[in-house]
């Protein structure tokens, strides 16, 4: 078990740990009012795929907790328009819709049973997936670990660790499950820009378990991987279309077109609740828009002129051809990613 959680279910309360306080501060927010859920995903006081569809489920069972009425029928009309409001929280991760439509569809077989029982069925509900995320991640890692090797020099972007889900993490799982087999290699650490997520938590959570890490600032990448420096870059997703293409933490495209031009394989870690598969290609996927002022501004101290105009764009799209492997608990999916992902859709139904 980690010696933090990113959120955990307590007495009626989510816990979540407040990752825009880290590094230098590991402190708990406890939250009673699902709206004080949606303004943590909103403020990136919890963040990452899996961690944000955790959370919109407590969120949403915080929320129904809430709800005074013993009538069945007007207890689901209300329910859903709370999933509706928390769905607008953030629109990229595609973990966030799944997991309100999973509790959604949870109590809606119920329908017509006590008030009581669909509040109970929604809390265990949050608590399973919680549970199941971690497994997942697990799962995953096993999987995916297999691609490092001794000696490797690892290169990441954004954070995916055990902050970033339920618990172990995706790609940084995958280092995490290598390094526990005993292989022996270091880290790469994308600082991250604008928000710093390698800087300050990836290298937190590397330092935890041991892993030897260096942290580099984002245009570095470049120069390393010329020197040869590098032998393989591994990054999570938000959400992966149909065919392959993957949203992620914005500068994972140029990683990737990096890794292409000098022979680097490439692969992303996600769990299946990551994959749309309503979504043919990359370009339905919609790409948060951030204030500029996370540009301009680095822990409050201002980096550019006072009202200097900044573009924040949170996520960016890597097409499916710059892609080595997709790893997923139900293993690597290889291309072409057209079929191998729809095998994968069918082993998990």
């Amino acid at each position: 078990m980690d010696p933090y959680c990113s959120i955990c279910w307590d007495a009626d309360k989510v816990k979540l740990l407040d990752q825009r306080r880290l590094p230098g501060e590991e402190i708990y927010l406890e939250i009673t009012d699902y709206r004080e859920v949606i303004e943590a995903i909103r403020t990136l006081a919890i963040r990452g795929a899996p961690a944000i569809g955790v959370a919109a489920a407590m969120g949403a069972a915080l929320g129904a907790l809430a709800l005074e009425t013993d009538n069945p029928e007007e207890f689901l009309s209300r329910f859903h328009d709370i999933c509706q409001e928390i769905a607008q929280a953030r629109p990229t991760a595609v973990n966030l819709f799944w997991a309100l439509e999973r509790v959604e569809n949870a109590v809606r077989v119920m329908a017509g049973q006590p008030v009581k029982a669909l509040k109970d069925r929604l809390v265990t509900e949050a608590q399973v997936m919680l549970k199941e995320d971690e497994t997942i991640c697990r799962r995953m890692a096993r999987a995916g670990q297999i691609l490092i090797h001794d000696g490797h020099r690892v290169l990441t972007h954004c954070n995916t660790g055990a902050l970033a889900t339920g618990g172990y993490g995706t790609a940084l799982g995958v280092l995490r499950a290598a390094w526990e087999a005993g292989k022996r290699f270091s880290v790469w650490v994308d600082e991250t820009r604008p928000l710093l997520q390698g800087a300050r938590l990836t290298t937190w959570e590397l330092g935890k378990m041991g892993i030897p890490y260096t942290l580099i600032p984002d245009g570095a990448a470049a120069a390393l991987m010329a020197q040869g420096r590098v032998d393989l870059a591994i990054v999570g997703a938000d959400r992966i279309a149909a065919n392959g293409d993957v949203a992620n933490k914005i500068g994972t495209y140029s990683v990737a077109v990096l890794a292409r031009y000098h022979g680097i394989p490439f692969y992303v870690a996600a769990p299946l609740s990551t994959f749309d598969f309503n979504i043919p290609d990359g370009s339905h996927i919609p790409v948060e828009e951030r204030a500029g002022e996370e540009v301009t501004v680095i822990r409050g101290m201002e980096v550019a002129p006072p009202g200097a105009p900044a573009l924040n764009l949170a996520f960016d799209v890597t097409p499916h051809d710059l892609i080595s492997g997709i790893i997923t608990e139900k293993g690597i999916a290889l291309p072409p990613y057209t079929s191998s992902i729809k095998a994968l859709r069918r082993a998990a139904e």
